[in-house]
């Protein structure tokens, strides 16, 4: 169980560091989606177009990058909706308990499922490089791909809640 819970530790620092990260792209998009604003009112006093689709596509983009990637960091710092009616009655080992079933069952298999049926999506978009249909869009088939890499650091995040959880059941 030591070497398990050493993986556990691996796995919580990289989503711990890429959560941290990507948490700065927030101020990046605010940054973007200001520009935007201000460049277009702005372009239109004085004649000019200071705004464009790819400015606001980019803005939609490091959304969808904090949303996919901040994921797993959300699983870890157990951020994520709960039911604290229930959660709030448990005891430690019991919470362990429901968070590890609720893992196993639900969060994993949820997650393989969208990697499944996403691929041929992503692998179709990457084949044709997709671009957006908009004049001066950006490339689509990048932010396609954060779904499943999203959805891969989700069940590794997974499987370390599931490792803790096991310490937690058997008193590590």
């Amino acid at each position: 169980m030591d070497r398990l819970l050493i993986v556990s530790q691996f796995i919580d620092r990289m989503n711990n560091y890429l959560g941290r990260v990507v948490s700065w792209l927030a101020l990046v998009m605010i940054g973007v989606g200001t520009w935007n604003v201000i460049g277009r009112y702005v372009g239109r006093a004085i004649g000019q177009n200071l705004s464009s689709n790819a400015l606001l596509e980019t803005q939609w983009y490091i959304f969808d990058i904090i949303f996919l990637l901040g994921a797993a960091y959300t699983l870890k710092h157990h951020d994520h909706v709960r039911v604290d009616v229930i959660q709030s009655r448990l005891n430690v080992k019991q919470k362990a308990l429901v968070d590890l079933l609720g893992t196993a069952l639900f969060l994993i298999p949820f997650s393989v499922m969208i990697i499944f049926y996403s691929w041929g999506a992503v692998s179709n978009s990457w084949l044709i490089r997709e671009v957006s249909p908009d004049p001066g869009g950006l490339p689509r088939y990048p932010i396609k791909a954060l779904i499943i890499v999203s959805f891969v650091l989700l069940i590794i995040q997974g499987i370390s809640e599931i490792i803790k959880n096991l310490a937690i059941i058997r008193n590590n």
